[in-house]
């Protein structure tokens, strides 16, 4: 990131005082269902205007690639995906490719992103099954896409709403975190969060709300340390003040391309402001 981008980022994320954070949710008054709402939305076109660029932090040319990338991702970073699954397409371009293969060659493979062996199966499984009932395609519908093995409604919602343009919430764990920090759900099993944020946002919002949060909760809103002193949403938040509020040590937790870092893609979109992901090493 260059020093004019930087700045930029820097003006974008600098957040209000606290006197302001606590009028602004109420300063401890029980917050109406319409309050909520108008807040959220609020939170949601401040952090449009802050992750303007935000977008799936997995490398993907078809929804083939974007379905097995997902599917690694569990349990794992979008960057350590990234810099396995170029050797996995190589060598499986295609699911009929992916279906025959030796299981133990794809276990070698994918072995860095952990849970290699039950991995293995699903996305072999998964490529037999779009091999053998739906033509060697990925399907763009809900209920077939959770019918694959190692695929719920979290994968289903990435590949529908990045690969075929189709709405979805995805309720991954930063996600789960800030939702509840923002009290837009008390609720705490992924698809009952996607149920309640759904009925907050118009459904042409979800996917890009879902990548929005997900930059944010990766960036500044840490699961130990959320870096509350550069938070660009401090004054919408109820949970303001749960991590380090001195705006200068805030900034030294910013991660990604707010702390002048790589992000996780090493083919990003054009309009990333940060260094792309460095490749696996030999």
């Amino acid at each position: 990131m260059n020093a004019s981008q930087d700045s930029a980022v820097g003006e974008r994320t600098a957040p209000r005082g606290r006197a302001g954070a606590a009028r602004s949710v109420g300063a401890g008054r029980p917050e109406s269902r319409v309050a909520m709402v108008r807040r959220a939305r609020k939170i949601n076109r401040v952090l449009a205007d802050v992750f303007s660029y935000a977008h799936p932090e997995l490398d993907f040319e078809n929804p083939y690639q974007l379905l097995v990338a997902t599917v690694l991702s569990a349990q794992t970073t979008d960057l350590r995906v990234n810099q396995t699954t170029p050797r996995l397409f190589a060598a499986y371009p295609t699911p009929e490719d992916l279906a025959a293969a030796d299981p133990a060659v794809v276990e070698e493979i994918i072995r860095p992103t952990g849970f290699f062996r039950a991995k293995t199966k699903s996305l072999i499984g998964l490529s037999a099954a779009l091999r053998d009932e739906f033509g060697g395609e990925v399907p763009g519908r809900l209920e077939d896409l959770v019918r694959l093995p190692g695929v719920g409604r979290k994968t289903a919602h990435v590949v529908l709403g990045n690969a075929f343009g189709k709405p979805g919430i995805t309720v991954d764990t930063h996600f789960q975190r800030l939702v509840r920090r923002w009290r837009w759900t008390e609720e705490s099993e992924p698809e009952k969060i996607e149920a309640a944020v759904a009925e907050i946002f118009p459904k042409k919002e979800w996917t890009m709300l879902s990548h929005r949060v997900i930059f944010h909760g990766r960036r500044i809103c840490h699961s130990r340390k959320p870096a509350c002193g550069a938070c660009p949403v401090a004054h919408l938040c109820p949970s303001y003040g749960e991590g380090e509020t001195d705006p200068e040590k805030a900034r030294k937790l910013l991660k990604y391309e707010l702390g002048g870092q790589p992000g996780q893609r090493l083919k990003p979109p054009a309009d990333y402001p940060g260094k792309p992901a460095p490749a696996a090493g030999p």
